[in-house]
């Protein structure tokens, strides 16, 4: 059994993408889903869906850029886990590469980005970095 699937998620793309794999399956609940759809608003996916075989699965269509292939995600990293949060009020909430990755923020407002946790000037629970 899987405890955080949100850095269960993480680790399946990181690893799908090191391996070239187009497409990835990743547990489907709301955290999941939501952190899907920033990364596909933000320009890191192509396309996500829930599984034709199950239900309970969520199929990440992974984006690549050039003629080498290269991953549109460089890095992702898990800030919260389960045994210790992070909180950071509006004001704190960290940059990644100067506003060229984004910070998935969980806010009493739902999931977001960094930057629009700023403009709605709403802190949360740093969730993860995407660059």
């Amino acid at each position: 059994m899987i405890y955080d699937q949100i850095s269960d998620m993480l680790c399946r793309i990181r690893n799908a993408q090191l391996a070239k794999h187009e497409s990835v399956c990743v547990f489907n609940n709301k955290r999941t889903r939501k952190i899907s759809e920033i990364l596909k608003k933000e320009g890191y996916i192509e396309a996500f869906n829930v599984s034709k075989q199950s239900s309970q699965k969520l199929e990440i269509h992974l984006k690549y850029v050039g003629m080498m292939n290269k991953p549109c995600i460089t890095n992702l990293k898990r800030l919260s886990w389960p045994g210790l949060r992070f909180y950071s009020k509006f004001k704190d909430i960290p940059t990644v590469l100067n506003g060229m990755g984004v910070v998935i923020v969980s806010t009493s407002k739902g999931m977001m980005t960094d930057r629009e946790a700023r403009a709605n000037k709403v802190g949360g629970e740093l969730v993860c970095s995407i660059w």
